[in-house]
Order: C-alpha cells, then structure tokens, then sequence
C-alpha cells in the first residue's frame, strides 16, 4: 500500500468516526451528512473482474513483494498478446498477458550497503517510441523509491527471456536526495506520470517525493550504449495547510513530520494537463510543464476534519467535520488513470481508497472536470473477489484482441480474499473497459 499499516490506521479512524458523528446528526440534518460520509456508494454500480493475477505476499517468504501500481502496454502488431506491466514493491515488477497469467518477474535493485534501503518499486507508466541512441524504443519507466531514481525498461514482445530489458543508465542521478543518508529517510521518488509534448517531441516524467507535496518534471534523455537517463527541468510543491471558509488554518492529520504527499498522477496527452491525486486533500489540475497555478478539482469527504496524532498508538482521533470536504471521494485518493475518447470525451477515474470505490470525472476542461458517477468493482464469484482499497490502476480503451476487444481496466487489490491467514494478499484485477463504460452511461 502506499502508506504503513499505522497510517492507514488514521485514515479509517476519521471514515469511522465521521460515519458515526452522521448517525447522530438530528433528522433535519440527515440527508446532508449522510451524503457526505456514505457517498452513496452502496447505490454506485458495480462491475466485476474477468481475471486476477496470482496472489503477492508482503513477507519474507513472498520476497516482500506488494502489489501496486499497473500500466497496460498495447501491442499494436497483435493486440491480443499485449502485457500488463506492474509495480511488486520491494518484489520488483511482474509482466502479466492478458490472461493475467505471469510473463516476467523483475527483482528491484539490491541495497547499495548492508545498512541502506533495497530497491523498491512503486508507480509505474509507459513511453511511446523514445529515441535512444539503439534507435527507438517503447519503455516501461518506473519510480525506484528506495533508490530515489528512475528505472527504464525496453519493452521486446518477444525477446528470449522476457519482454522487458533494463536500460537504466547506471550514472543517472537520484531524483530528489543529495545523498545516500538522505536516500536512506526515504522522502524519494514515489508517484510517477509520463508525458510526451508533441509540440517538440520530448518526453518527460513527473515525480511526486513521498511524505513531502513535491513534483518534479525530468525531462528523459538518451545515453550512451542505448540506455536512459534524466534531467530536472523544475519543481513545484502543492499546498500543505488550507486556509477554511472558516478563517482557520488546516492540515490533515498524520505522523510528526510528514506532509501531505501525492502519488496518483496521470497527464492527458490530448492537452498536457497533470491531474495529482494528493492522498488526504483531492485532485489537483495543473499543466504538465509545472508552470500556472494548480486548481484542486474536487477534495476528499475528510477534508477539513481536524485530528490530534497519538505517539503511542500511531493514530489520529478526529475532531467534529465542520462540512468543508467533498461529497465524492475518500482519502486516500489514489490510482488516477484516464478513459480517452475522440473528440476529447472521456473519463478522469479515481480510486477512492476510504470506500473502496472508483469516482469517475468529465475528461474535457471546458465542462470543467464535471463529476460524471462512480462505480465499485465486485467479486465476480466465490474465487475471484473485487477491489478494495485499490492503490493503482490502469485504463486503455482501445481493442484488446478477443479477450478485452473493449479495452480493459486493470486494478490493484489492496486485500485480496480469500487470502493466506494473516498474511498481506494483493493482486491486480482484470476488468472489461466496456463495463465500466456501461456502468457510468447509465
């Protein structure tokens, strides 16, 4: 998951509680808190998953391998043997066919000391046809948080011995630390965005910091012997405290220290706009080059809601909701990907961790990201389960072969049952893009 087990803790203590301060709201008031803290979103529709891929165990045994964040690469000489690439954590990447079936399994760079942090791999996105010195190529690009660097991956459909082949320049610099006790506190490279401008050519990749409000654009560069590097092109820092309609001062709640961070991030390629999904606050609109002035979309129900942080439990009691949070989506706000469609239509999905929902936004600027419905994915069968506290997820409208010819979603499972006892079980669910569809149509 993208946050400790402790911190979760906080965000389904203040779901908890702003559940039960809407149970005892006076009658006149129901209609409004319930809408608030519910969401609705037992009314939501639900579809449900064609396929999962095998189980991810986070201890020693699964090789602490933790799903998280997908990506869906089309092969456009055979769609029906495209891949799905994903982010395991400290457990690498894994490379799924459509069938979710295992293609490839890449272990995350080992520490550089005995005493340094591994290799940890958490968000990951593509690259169309990049132009390295070996000619051009199509990449999988992923945020090593334990290394504070970018990782590169030429994707080979079928290459002996995988469809994917590291091409990280071994010279390319952290993204974020000046040096390896800096790498070691782990406030490191963690959402990842990739952008092509087509008015140059370039292609960058945004960067959120974990446990910080940062974004940074690398602009990403060919070097020597067909590998990849980077560059910092700027930097921006969101906001970490509002100012209330009230005239106070507010920050989420959380562990001394630590800022509200951003994780999901996808950029449209229509308009070169980043949507930032900053975990406890909502979904930021600003333009990819990080320049202008970001615009928050919509906010998390728990927005506002005051909490006081207990060293000895590691969590937050919350304070009373003074009604300044949102009415769709519930912190953490994660897995943002996009539901293109010609002519600029489409969709802006979020996962909305606290209720395990997805929330679904007007892709077009000018209808000003108007909120257009949301869903659940549910479990198809005794076997194959839903998505709950989804961390990341994927969309690609666009023909699959026989087996998604509608397109496909794919998402992360923060629980995946029946599970192995008390061990953490993820995985990631393969769904029907024509369901989803379906689903916010209706």
């Amino acid at each position: 998951m993208t946050r400790p087990r402790t911190a979760r803790s906080l965000v389904l203590a203040v779901t908890t509680a702003l559940a039960a301060a809407a149970l005892a709201v006076p009658a006149q008031a129901d209609t409004r808190s319930q809408a608030r803290h519910h969401g609705s979103a037992r009314a939501l529709p639900v579809v449900t998953p064609r396929a999962e891929t095998p189980v991810l165990h986070d201890d020693d045994a699964g090789g602490n391998a933790d799903a998280d964040d997908p990506a869906i690469w089309r092969n456009a000489a055979a769609p029906g043997r495209s891949l799905v690439i994903a982010t395991a954590k400290e457990g690498g990447l894994r490379v799924y066919d459509l069938d979710a079936r295992p293609v490839q399994s890449i272990a995350a760079p080992p520490a550089e000391g005995p005493d340094d942090a591994p290799g940890r791999f958490n968000n990951v996105d593509l690259v169309q046809g990049l132009r390295l010195s070996s000619g051009r190529a199509d990449l999988a690009v992923t945020s090593d948080r334990g290394h504070d660097r970018l990782r590169f991956y030429r994707i080979d459909r079928d290459r002996t011995g995988g469809p994917l082949t590291d091409v990280t320049d071994p010279a390319a610099p952290a993204v974020f630390s000046r040096d390896q006790a800096e790498i070691n506190e782990q406030r490191t490279a963690y959402g990842l965005a990739t952008w092509t401008d087509p008015a140059n050519g370039k292609s960058f990749a945004l960067v959120s910091r974990r446990e910080r409000t940062g974004i940074a654009l690398l602009e990403l560069l060919p070097a020597a012997g067909g590998k990849v590097t980077y560059r910092t092109i700027r930097t921006l820092d969101l906001p970490a405290s509002f100012r209330l309609p009230n005239g106070t001062s507010w920050a989420p709640c959380g562990e001394p220290g630590e800022l509200p961070q951003v994780e999901g991030m996808v950029v449209d390629p229509a308009n070169g706009i980043l949507y930032a999904g900053q975990e406890d606050i909502g979904i930021w609109r600003l333009r990819a080059d990080l320049t202008g002035t970001p615009k928050l979309v919509d906010k998390v129900r728990e927005y506002g809601v005051p909490g006081v942080y207990d060293e000895e439990t590691e969590e937050c009691t919350p304070g009373a909701d003074p009604g300044y949070g949102g009415t769709r989506i519930s912190s953490d706000v994660e897995g943002l990907t996009l539901i293109t469609e010609p002519g600029g239509d489409g969709y802006l999905l979020a996962s909305s961790q606290g209720d395990d929902t997805f929330a679904a936004y007007d892709r077009e600027l000018t209808d000003h990201n108007e909120y257009e419905g949301g869903f659940r994915v549910a479990p198809a069968n005794d076997t194959l389960d839903g998505s709950e506290e989804c961390d990341g997820a994927a969309a690609l409208n666009a023909p699959l072969g026989s087996k998604y010819p509608n397109g496909l979603l794919v998402v992360q499972d923060g629980h995946d049952a029946p599970g192995d006892g008390d061990r953490d079980s993820t995985n990631f669910k393969f769904v029907d893009l024509g369901s989803v569809l379906d689903a916010l149509d209706d």
